[in-house]
Order: C-alpha cells, then structure tokens, then sequence
C-alpha cells in the first residue's frame, strides 16, 4: 500500500480539524491551518494516504482547492468487507476491531428519558469500556471538537485494522483503496459538475416540450396540448389519462392493441398499427422530459457557471457501481447536444467495449475466452468458435451472464458450455449460491448479500441476480480502476473527469491537450487493466473520441 497513513478529521462547524499519523505527533487546530498542513504534505514527491472516515471530510478538501493522490474511506472499506451502502462510524469502528455490533451503545438523544444524559462518567473518554466509540464523543459521526485528535489517531487505527481483515480476500485490500479513489472522485464530480451550454440546452427543451411556461396555469395549458396530440388521433374517448398506466392499457385495447405492460419497449412493435401508437411513444418522451428534465430541472440543477450538479456515491449498495442524482446517469439523448465543453476546452469520451464479457475472462480464468479477448468485436470472435451468426453468439453470452436459459438462446447456451466451461461454471456456481441463500463475493472482494427464500420463483431470480452481481460487480471495480489510473495521469494535463457513466467516462480538457488526453485515456485503460487482473491475457478495448458535445459521441 503506497503511502503512509494519515488521518484528517474536521468538527461538525468546519472550523476545527486534525491530523494523525503513526510516530508524529497529532496536530489539532484552526481548520485553515489543517488544510495548509494537507497542502504541504501532498507536495512532497510521495504523498500520504489520507485516512478519512467519510465523504465528509473530503468534500472539505476538495471545496478547499485540494485534489489528493490517495485516500482511503473507511466507510468504503467497511462496506466492501459486509455488504450493503451505509454503516454509522460506530459500526465501522466495531467491525474494524472486532467487537460486538449489538452491544454498541445506543447515541445520546439529549430529552428527558436520557439516562445517559451529558456529565455522565465517561465523557471524556474516546472509547467506552467495551472499546466501542463513545456516543458523548460523536454527534452523527461527527467528532466533538475535543475529541478530534483522538478521533484521528482511532481512524489511523482503524485503517490498519480494516486492511488486516481485507487481506483475507484476494484483491481486497487494493480494491478498498480503489472504491475510497472512487468516493474521492465523487466528491470533485459533485464539486465540478458537467459543462452544460446553457443557450442550447434552453432550445433543446423548449422543441421538446414548449418555452417556460409563466405559470402553472400556462404548464397546465401545455400539458394540455402535448396530450392532444395523442387523444385528437382517437377521437371519442373522453377521460383519458396518459399518466395513468390503467387509462393508457384501455386507451390502447380501444385501438386494437392488448398489452399488459405499456413501457416503451413493448408498445415499439405497435408503432405502425395506429397513428395514436406511435404519437403515444413521441409524447412519452416529451413528458419525461417535461416532468424530469424540463425548466425546473434546469433552474435546480445547473449553475449560473454552466455546470449540471448533483449528488454521487461511489456504490449502489448492490454490485457496488458508481451512482448519480440530478439527471447525470439517465439524461436524455435529446438533451445530449446541450453537454459541451467550454471554449477553449474539448470533450474526451472514451466507451468500454463489451466489458462484463472480458470480465468474465478475467475472472473466471477461462483461456478460451479470454483468447476470444483478443478481437475488437469479441462476439464476432465467438460467433465463429460457437459456429452460430454474430447475434445469436451475442445472446448466448449475455444470456449467460444474466441467466436466461431458454427460448432462442437455449442452444446457444448449450454450445457455451462446450466452448468456454470454465465461465459458464463460474456462473452456474455463483447461481447455485444465490438459489440457496448464500451471499456472493467479487472478484476484487465485496460481499454481496442475498437472502434466503423458499418460494422457486423468488430462488431462481436470486440465482439470477447473484450470477450476474459476480460479473457486474467486478465490471464496476474495474472501471472505478480505470479511471482512477485517467484521473491521476490526467494532473499535469489540467484536465478533470466530469462524468462516469457506467462503462463510460467524459473528461473535459483544454483543447491544446486533447490528443495527449485521448492518449492518456487509452493507456490508462492497458495499464489498469494489467494491474487489476493480474496480468491475466484479456484485452479491454474502449471507443475514444475526441468531441465538442457529447451527442458527437455516437456514429
């Protein structure tokens, strides 16, 4: 682990903090002073890895100016050891060392039934008897601010502790420092924001939807007209609610089209069958974009400097993938034209390809498929080994990973198992286990929770979901590697990550240094691969483009 530990811990107020290191003594002061102390440190040739026990303190650099190399959260490592997406630093504290979670005592309410009330015995003290922390110590994980010091000399502690336990796993230990990379790009992500044109992303919404309204009696007069452009196609049917899933089934039956699922996907077949089918589809996307993406969105959510914010975690509490609020992970390919980078600046999207099935190599240690690595377009190479066309390989591989097993890809499947046994054992293992209650843990070590279940139904789908969390999970850590090895190659460059997208990364740059960013981007993704694997003989392959807006990304 590169790096020595050091702990930085700030009060609830902001105006105090501290830091802890082993064989130093710990610095407690003004929180100007702290964040100076943290400047130095990180200028030296091999800066520290800063112990923190939450987002929270990184939010406070980052808002500071300060971009540290390296971190490590505890509440990131804890999680990646037990599962699930929140832990109170009292738990993370007890299952670092060990102790009993249930005879952590209960927080201070501060009311009349508080037994415990302040001046009780023990206030002092850090810890309790028992080694558990103090609830008179910590205010909703926050340190009081007489106990900052030793609140950072116990995250020194707890850090060590946390990489003793995590060594039990493989990869765990430099998958801990991965995902904590990851929360500290999350805060700079929710520091940044993603450059928005604010001039085209107001046209862009007014052609979807209509311009701003100027009062809810005017958006209720264009609710109005979007909906006519539907139900004036099948006159005769009054009381028609196209909000209203019940309303839109018996709508469609009236027209001749039975469906028991009204989403998109199901009613595109429909399209051609009347006009009121396919305007029902067109309204559906002006209304997301009304309801979701529309003038309040704007106003709420991008900035007078241009910038769509909102809130990211590092995991999803499932397989442990990157999440986004405000719109960041579901924004509308028409609005996409509205993402641009600033003048003088470039975007450099770079697209994964076909990850979880290089994955799969990688983590099954299947030689037959990670030879079909080798390809650009892997499935092309499968399609040949399974003797079927490229998009029935294509099913069959997906199929696997997501645990379909009949209809058209059942053959496919069976071919599968001849061809590449070690992934498909890899799977049906990790099903197995899923079916039978039994959690699952990735290849970089995160514990993925299942519970028990005794109706078939209820057991096949927890076989489902656990053999792709195997898959998907470890996609996830590998990304979060990746682009870590960009954000950190990316420093002398001036250029920053403003998006992370599932497989998909954006990096706004100053335009005289697009091509060097590209460069960095696709090296980044041979060098994290290597290490991430092992030096395993599979072949990440990503699509990067230099662009201007991020709707030039797609062909």
């Amino acid at each position: 682990m590169r790096g020595s530990l050091h702990a930085v811990v700030f009060d609830r107020s902001g105006r105090t903090g501290a830091i802890a290191t082993d064989g130093s003594p710990t610095r407690t002061g003004p929180t100007s002073l702290i964040l100076d102390a943290v400047r130095q440190l990180e200028a030296e040739s091999e800066p520290p890895r800063w112990v923190i026990w939450n987002g929270a303190a990184l939010t406070t650099l980052v808002t500071a100016g300060i971009r540290p190399r390296r971190v490590w959260d505890l509440s990131q490592a804890h999680l990646l050891w037990v599962g699930g997406s929140t832990a109170s630093t009292q738990v993370v504290w007890a299952v670092a060392r060990g102790l009993d979670t249930a005879t952590i005592p209960a927080p201070r309410r501060g009311d009349l039934f508080d037994l415990s009330a302040p001046g009780s015995d023990g206030d002092d003290d850090l810890l309790d008897a028992a080694g558990h922390l103090n609830p008179a110590a910590i205010d909703d994980g926050w340190p009081t601010t007489a106990h900052l010091g030793g609140f950072a000399e116990l995250a020194v502690v707890a850090a060590r502790a946390q990489q003793d336990l995590l060594a039990e796993r493989p990869h765990a230990v430099s998958t801990a420092a991965s995902e904590s990379g990851a929360a500290l790009l999350c805060a700079e992500l929710g520091h940044d924001g993603l450059p928005v044109d604010r001039t085209v992303m107001e046209g862009l919404i007014t052609e979807a939807v209509g311009p701003r309204p100027t009062n809810e009696a005017d958006a209720a007069r264009m609710r109005r007209e979007r909906d006519a452009q539907v139900l004036d196609l099948a006159p005769g049917r009054p009381g028609v609610d196209l909000r209203n899933p019940a309303h839109v089934r018996e709508f469609l039956r009236s027209l001749g089209v039975q469906v028991d699922d009204t989403r998109a996907w199901n009613l595109e077949p429909y399209r051609g069958a009347h006009p009121a089918v396919a305007a029902l589809l067109e309204w559906r996307k002006a209304e997301r974009i009304a309801t979701t993406y529309g003038w309040n969105w704007l106003d709420a959510h991008v900035g007078k400097d241009g910038r769509l914010r909102g809130p990211w975690t590092p995991c999803d509490g499932g397989a442990g993938r990157m999440t986004a609020g405000a719109g960041l992970h579901s924004l509308p390919i028409a609005l996409r034209p509205g993402i641009a980078a600033d003048t003088g600046h470039v975007l450099v999207r770079a697209d994964l390809g076909q990850v979880e099935p290089r994955v799969l190599a990688v983590v099954s240690g299947d030689s037959a498929l990670a030879a079909a690595t080798a390809a650009d377009d892997l499935y092309a190479t499968v399609a040949a080994q399974l003797h079927v066309d490229r998009q029935a390989a294509k099913i069959a591989v997906l199929a696997a990973m997501y645990g379909q097993t009949s209809g058209t890809a059942a053959d496919a499947l069976r071919r599968m198992d001849r061809a590449y046994p070690q992934a498909m054992a890899y799977l049906r293992a990790a099903a197995e286990r899923g079916q039978t209650g039994q959690s699952v843990i990735t290849y970089g070590g995160r514990l993925v929770r299942v519970a028990t279940a005794d109706d078939p139904a209820r057991q096949r789908a927890l076989g489902r979901f656990t053999r792709n969390a195997v898959v998907q999970g470890a996609a996830a850590e590998f990304f979060k590697a990746w682009a870590l090895t960009v954000r950190d190659a990316l420093r002398p460059l001036d250029a920053h990550i403003v998006l992370c997208l599932h497989d998909e990364l954006l990096v706004h740059a100053p335009q005289q240094h697009a091509e060097a960013t590209a460069r960095v981007v696709t090296d980044a993704l041979a060098a994290a691969a290597h290490h991430w694997s092992g030096g395993a003989p599979v072949r990440f392959v990503a699509d990067t483009r230099v662009i201007h807006r991020w709707s030039e990304a797609k062909d």
